[in-house]
């Protein structure tokens, strides 16, 4: 049975959003579900319609001509085990390229997050998209595994990985030494953390849906910022008012733009919660706001 997002329940999403932030787990987050009564439709439907089905989402093929892509390692020194391994998609077209580090949600890299960074690649851009999970043995092969490990990693080392992963792509023989970050959820929340470690080392940050910085850190971005936010996603948005305060004191350049209709992970096509108007209106603001500033 298909159900868009127009027809799940609203107790139903915020009971998702404890479970893919790692609040629940999947037993108790279907076993609270279906206690919902819902008149016509199945709540415990519902909440199983909304788990990731990665292989009807897959938009760019792994082998597409227009891409080179394969998995690499390099040092991370101070990270969760000194050695990091991330996805990294080359156009074939040769040439030195913006670069792109395109950093997974809450539990790993999954195929949703390498299959944005081959649209990246199509694009022109060269991507790298770590897997945070590798010190631990690497994306397990399903989210909830992959939310559990994540969740067992020292925290600060983790961000460590993202930062070595960013001095990496940036260095690569095939980047023109422009650099971008763009993520998802956690990962967004992470594309904040590097724009106020790497100061003028990166030249552009897009987090989507990702919590803000500490206020006291905001003075250190010097990168141009672009904000993609869902409508409906509260943890998030309360966090906007104090983050908006201390980008305007300290000058950041920045743009927010707030899609309707949508709630936290829209642009992940892989669940009903993937707004496909709204996710490419915003994947087209990213690649202008990427191609104005990494070119």
């Amino acid at each position: 049975m298909t159900i868009n997002q127009q027809e799940i329940d609203q107790r139903i999403y915020d009971l998702y959003d404890e479970y893919c932030h790692g609040y629940i787990d999947r037993r108790e987050f279907l076993g609270r579900a279906s206690a919902i009564t819902i008149a016509g439709v199945s709540a415990l439907t519902m909440a199983q319609a909304l788990l990731p089905r990665y292989a009807e989402a897959q938009t760019v093929s792994f082998t597409d001509e227009r891409i080179k892509a394969n998995y690499v390692e390099y040092d991370s020194p101070g990270g969760n085990s000194g050695t990091m391994r991330g996805y990294l998609v080359q156009p074939t077209a040769e040439g030195q390229r913006g670069s792109i580090l395109v950093i997974h949600e809450n539990r790993g890299l999954n195929p949703y997050i390498e299959d944005v960074a081959r649209r990246f690649a199509i694009e022109g851009f060269l991507a790298l998209a770590p897997d945070g999970l590798f010190p631990a043995g690497g994306y397990p092969g399903n989210d909830d595994d992959g939310r559990t490990l994540q969740k067992s990693l020292d925290q600060a080392r983790l961000k460590q990985d993202m930062l070595n992963s960013a001095r990496f792509l940036k260095a690569h023989q095939r980047s023109n030494g422009s650099l971008g970050a763009v993520g998802f959820c956690w990962g967004g929340g992470t594309t904040n953390f590097l724009a106020v470690n790497m100061g003028a080392d990166i030249q552009a940050g897009v987090p989507f849906y990702g919590a803000a910085p500490d206020s006291a850190d905001v003075a250190k971005i010097t990168a141009p910022l672009l904000i993609q936010s869902a409508e409906n996603d509260d943890r998030i948005n309360a966090q906007w008012p104090e983050f908006e305060a201390a980008l305007k004191s300290a000058n950041v350049t920045y743009e927010r733009h707030v899609y309707p209709g949508t709630r936290h992970g829209f642009h992940n096509n892989s669940t009903p919660r993937y707004n496909e108007e709204q996710a490419q209106i915003a994947w087209g603001r990213t690649l202008k706001f990427f191609n104005q500033h990494l070119l």
